[in-house]
């Protein structure tokens, strides 16, 4: 599923997700979690403002650098939240 990242630009462009938009819902990073490198693509676990947990791939090949939602993971709500 095609996603729409901003990104932090610091030493370089595009260094890590800060926002990004799923079908029409703005949500922002409060974390991430872990990043990862493939052949063709770099991905980011992250926590949004949501509480739920995202996997995003930005695909490295293509000079657009396409982003996509490769999981999802509905975070359970805590005791002290209940």
């Amino acid at each position: 599923m095609k996603v729409d990242v901003e990104c932090y630009a610091g030493r370089k462009a595009d260094e890590r997700p800060v926002r990004f938009r799923l079908e029409g819902k703005p949500h922002s990073v409060e974390d991430v979690l872990d990043q990862w490198y493939a052949p063709d693509s770099i991905l980011y676990k992250v926590r949004a403002d949501d509480g739920n947990l995202y996997i995003l791939r930005q695909q490295t090949l293509r000079p657009d650098g396409v982003w996509d939602l490769v999981a999802f993971r509905k975070e359970k709500k805590r005791n002290s939240e209940r």
